[in-house]
Protein backbone atom coordinates (compact mmCIF):
# COMPACT_ATOMS: atom_id res chain seq x y z
CA UNK A 1 0.00 0.00 0.00
CA UNK A 2 1.47 3.55 -0.89
CA UNK A 3 0.77 5.45 2.14
CA UNK A 4 0.30 8.84 -0.41
CA UNK A 5 -2.86 6.88 -2.12
CA UNK A 6 -4.65 5.55 0.87
CA UNK A 7 -6.82 7.38 3.23
CA UNK A 8 -6.48 6.80 6.97
CA UNK A 9 -9.05 4.46 7.62
CA UNK A 10 -6.97 2.01 4.56
CA UNK A 11 -4.31 2.84 6.93
CA UNK A 12 -5.74 1.94 9.98
CA UNK A 13 -6.78 -1.06 8.83
CA UNK A 14 -3.21 -2.47 7.19
CA UNK A 15 -2.51 -5.50 9.35
CA UNK A 16 1.35 -5.05 9.33
CA UNK A 17 4.06 -2.95 11.21
CA UNK A 18 5.97 -3.46 8.54
CA UNK A 19 7.35 -0.08 6.28
CA UNK A 20 9.06 1.58 2.96
CA UNK A 21 10.45 4.69 3.42
CA UNK A 22 12.20 6.18 -0.28
CA UNK A 23 15.30 8.36 0.28
CA UNK A 24 17.06 9.91 -2.48
CA UNK A 25 18.49 13.13 -3.76
CA UNK A 26 17.68 16.19 -5.67
CA UNK A 27 21.23 16.95 -7.69
CA UNK A 28 22.64 16.98 -10.91
CA UNK A 29 22.79 13.71 -13.39
CA UNK A 30 24.95 14.84 -16.14
CA UNK A 31 23.41 16.38 -19.12
CA UNK A 32 21.21 13.42 -19.76
CA UNK A 33 19.57 12.28 -16.66
CA UNK A 34 16.73 13.98 -14.56
CA UNK A 35 18.23 15.40 -11.35
CA UNK A 36 15.45 13.81 -9.86
CA UNK A 37 17.30 10.42 -10.30
CA UNK A 38 17.97 9.27 -6.94
CA UNK A 39 14.91 9.49 -5.59
CA UNK A 40 12.80 8.20 -8.48
CA UNK A 41 15.09 5.02 -8.49
CA UNK A 42 14.69 4.77 -4.53
CA UNK A 43 10.93 5.05 -5.40
CA UNK A 44 11.28 2.22 -8.11
CA UNK A 45 13.33 0.06 -5.70
CA UNK A 46 10.79 0.36 -3.07
CA UNK A 47 7.48 0.17 -5.12
CA UNK A 48 9.73 -3.13 -6.75
CA UNK A 49 10.39 -4.74 -3.21
CA UNK A 50 6.95 -3.76 -1.93
CA UNK A 51 5.73 -5.77 -5.00
CA UNK A 52 7.66 -9.06 -4.38
CA UNK A 53 7.03 -9.21 -1.27
CA UNK A 54 5.24 -12.42 0.07
CA UNK A 55 2.85 -9.86 2.89
CA UNK A 56 1.63 -6.90 3.31
CA UNK A 57 3.95 -3.67 3.32
CA UNK A 58 3.36 0.12 3.80
CA UNK A 59 5.48 2.04 1.15
CA UNK A 60 5.75 5.82 2.79
CA UNK A 61 6.41 9.26 0.67
CA UNK A 62 9.41 9.33 -1.17
CA UNK A 63 11.74 12.07 0.43
CA UNK A 64 13.63 13.71 -2.42
CA UNK A 65 16.09 16.41 -0.83
CA UNK A 66 19.67 14.58 1.32
CA UNK A 67 22.96 14.96 1.48
CA UNK A 68 24.20 16.27 -1.95
CA UNK A 69 26.26 19.63 -1.35
CA UNK A 70 28.99 17.62 -3.22
CA UNK A 71 27.33 18.33 -6.51
CA UNK A 72 26.72 21.98 -5.30
CA UNK A 73 28.51 23.56 -8.65
CA UNK A 74 26.15 22.17 -10.94
CA UNK A 75 22.74 23.99 -11.22
CA UNK A 76 19.96 22.86 -10.02
CA UNK A 77 21.65 20.45 -7.23
CA UNK A 78 19.40 20.68 -3.51
CA UNK A 79 20.88 19.51 -0.38
CA UNK A 80 20.92 19.73 3.44
CA UNK A 81 23.12 19.33 5.99
CA UNK A 82 23.55 16.14 7.61
CA UNK A 83 22.12 16.86 10.44
CA UNK A 84 18.65 18.23 9.36
CA UNK A 85 18.77 14.95 7.07
CA UNK A 86 18.82 12.74 9.87
CA UNK A 87 16.27 14.99 12.22
CA UNK A 88 14.17 14.84 9.56
CA UNK A 89 14.39 11.50 8.47
CA UNK A 90 14.48 10.11 11.83
CA UNK A 91 11.37 12.33 12.62
CA UNK A 92 9.31 10.75 10.08
CA UNK A 93 10.37 7.03 11.00
CA UNK A 94 9.09 8.11 14.63
CA UNK A 95 5.65 9.40 12.85
CA UNK A 96 5.28 6.17 11.27
CA UNK A 97 5.81 3.72 14.44
CA UNK A 98 3.41 5.96 16.31
CA UNK A 99 1.06 4.34 13.97
CA UNK A 100 2.04 1.18 14.36
CA UNK A 101 4.51 0.85 11.36
CA UNK A 102 7.58 0.35 13.66
CA UNK A 103 9.89 -1.96 11.66
CA UNK A 104 10.93 0.20 9.07
CA UNK A 105 13.64 0.01 6.03
CA UNK A 106 14.75 3.19 4.38
CA UNK A 107 15.44 2.21 0.70
CA UNK A 108 18.11 4.58 -0.64
CA UNK A 109 19.08 6.20 -3.97
CA UNK A 110 21.90 8.39 -3.20
CA UNK A 111 25.09 7.74 -1.75
CA UNK A 112 25.58 10.65 -0.03
CA UNK A 113 23.02 9.53 2.26
CA UNK A 114 24.65 6.27 3.62
CA UNK A 115 26.98 7.47 6.13
CA UNK A 116 24.50 9.56 7.58
CA UNK A 117 21.39 6.61 7.20
CA UNK A 118 24.04 4.34 8.94
CA UNK A 119 24.29 6.61 11.94
CA UNK A 120 20.19 7.18 11.91
CA UNK A 121 19.22 3.50 11.87
CA UNK A 122 21.35 2.78 14.71
CA UNK A 123 20.18 5.41 16.77
CA UNK A 124 16.68 5.08 16.07
CA UNK A 125 17.00 1.08 16.92
CA UNK A 126 18.69 1.66 20.30
CA UNK A 127 16.20 3.94 21.54
CA UNK A 128 13.66 1.72 20.78
CA UNK A 129 10.87 3.83 19.27
CA UNK A 130 11.46 1.48 16.34
CA UNK A 131 13.36 -1.00 14.49
CA UNK A 132 14.82 0.54 10.89
CA UNK A 133 17.83 -0.66 8.47
CA UNK A 134 19.32 1.42 5.52
CA UNK A 135 19.23 -0.57 2.35
CA UNK A 136 21.02 0.89 -0.61
CA UNK A 137 19.91 -0.40 -4.25
CA UNK A 138 23.22 -0.16 -5.78
CA UNK A 139 24.84 -2.23 -3.19
CA UNK A 140 22.46 -4.81 -3.28
CA UNK A 141 22.75 -5.92 -7.38
CA UNK A 142 25.53 -8.39 -7.09
CA UNK A 143 28.42 -8.07 -9.79
CA UNK A 144 26.52 -5.19 -11.52
CA UNK A 145 27.49 -3.14 -8.60
CA UNK A 146 30.95 -2.39 -9.57
CA UNK A 147 29.59 -0.67 -12.12
CA UNK A 148 28.04 2.28 -10.10
CA UNK A 149 29.49 5.61 -10.91
CA UNK A 150 27.38 8.82 -11.21
CA UNK A 151 24.44 9.48 -14.11
CA UNK A 152 26.18 5.93 -15.18
CA UNK A 153 25.11 2.86 -16.57
CA UNK A 154 23.30 1.47 -13.15
CA UNK A 155 21.45 4.58 -12.78
CA UNK A 156 20.21 5.47 -16.59
CA UNK A 157 19.80 1.61 -17.07
CA UNK A 158 17.03 1.79 -14.08
CA UNK A 159 15.97 4.90 -15.43
CA UNK A 160 15.44 3.60 -19.09
CA UNK A 161 13.81 0.63 -18.17
CA UNK A 162 11.11 2.76 -15.20
CA UNK A 163 11.03 6.19 -16.39
CA UNK A 164 12.72 6.07 -19.92
CA UNK A 165 10.79 9.38 -21.34
CA UNK A 166 13.19 11.38 -18.74
CA UNK A 167 16.82 9.88 -20.03
CA UNK A 168 17.39 12.57 -22.89
CA UNK A 169 18.83 9.82 -25.32
CA UNK A 170 20.58 12.62 -27.49
CA UNK A 171 22.50 13.54 -24.96
CA UNK A 172 24.22 9.91 -24.32
CA UNK A 173 27.12 10.96 -26.39
CA UNK A 174 28.11 14.06 -24.71
CA UNK A 175 27.88 12.37 -21.17
CA UNK A 176 30.33 10.12 -22.52
CA UNK A 177 32.50 12.86 -23.43
CA UNK A 178 32.77 15.29 -20.39
CA UNK A 179 32.81 12.18 -17.78
CA UNK A 180 35.27 10.30 -15.70
CA UNK A 181 35.60 6.92 -15.39
CA UNK A 182 36.15 7.05 -11.95
CA UNK A 183 34.84 9.09 -8.55
CA UNK A 184 37.16 10.89 -6.80
CA UNK A 185 40.62 11.79 -7.02
CA UNK A 186 42.93 9.50 -5.28
CA UNK A 187 46.45 9.68 -3.78
CA UNK A 188 47.62 6.78 -0.70
CA UNK A 189 44.16 5.93 -0.62
CA UNK A 190 42.89 9.22 0.19
CA UNK A 191 40.00 10.95 -2.27
CA UNK A 192 41.52 14.72 -2.65
CA UNK A 193 38.53 16.20 -4.33
CA UNK A 194 35.14 17.23 -1.79
CA UNK A 195 33.44 17.48 -4.62
CA UNK A 196 32.28 16.10 -7.80
CA UNK A 197 33.14 18.93 -10.31
CA UNK A 198 37.06 18.43 -9.36
CA UNK A 199 36.94 15.69 -11.26
CA UNK A 200 34.51 15.00 -13.69
CA UNK A 201 33.84 18.36 -16.26
CA UNK A 202 29.65 17.75 -16.59
CA UNK A 203 29.20 15.37 -13.45
CA UNK A 204 29.02 11.85 -15.50
CA UNK A 205 30.98 9.16 -13.68
CA UNK A 206 31.01 5.90 -16.02
CA UNK A 207 29.74 5.43 -19.17
CA UNK A 208 25.81 5.30 -19.22
CA UNK A 209 25.93 3.13 -22.92
CA UNK A 210 26.40 0.34 -20.89
CA UNK A 211 22.89 1.24 -18.92
CA UNK A 212 20.44 0.00 -21.79
CA UNK A 213 16.68 -0.86 -20.86
CA UNK A 214 16.97 -4.68 -20.27
CA UNK A 215 19.97 -4.59 -17.78
CA UNK A 216 17.41 -2.02 -16.12
CA UNK A 217 14.88 -4.37 -15.80
CA UNK A 218 17.43 -7.33 -14.67
CA UNK A 219 18.33 -4.13 -11.60
CA UNK A 220 14.63 -4.24 -10.19
CA UNK A 221 14.39 -7.98 -10.24
CA UNK A 222 17.64 -8.55 -8.52
CA UNK A 223 16.87 -5.75 -6.08
CA UNK A 224 13.33 -6.27 -5.84
CA UNK A 225 14.42 -9.79 -4.48
CA UNK A 226 17.11 -8.69 -2.61
CA UNK A 227 15.12 -6.23 -0.65
CA UNK A 228 12.10 -8.62 -0.33
CA UNK A 229 14.19 -11.16 1.45
CA UNK A 230 15.47 -8.14 4.18
CA UNK A 231 11.81 -7.35 4.61
CA UNK A 232 10.57 -10.89 5.43
CA UNK A 233 14.03 -10.49 7.80
CA UNK A 234 12.82 -7.59 9.54
CA UNK A 235 9.72 -8.69 9.88
CA UNK A 236 10.58 -12.27 11.92
CA UNK A 237 13.50 -10.25 13.87
CA UNK A 238 12.98 -10.78 17.68
CA UNK A 239 12.92 -7.28 18.97
CA UNK A 240 12.66 -7.93 22.78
Amino acid sequence: MRLSEATWTEVADLDTDLALLPVGSTEQHGPHAPLGTDFLNAESVAEAGAAAFDGDVLVGPTIPVGVAEEHRAFDGTLWVSPNTFRAYVRETIESLAHHGFDRVVVVNGHGGNIEALAELCRRVSRAGDAYTVSFTWFNAVGEHSSDMGHGGPLETALLRHTHPELVREDRIEEAQKGGSDRWGEWVSGVNLAHDSAEFTDNGVVGDPADGDADRGEELESLVADALASLLAAVEKRNLN
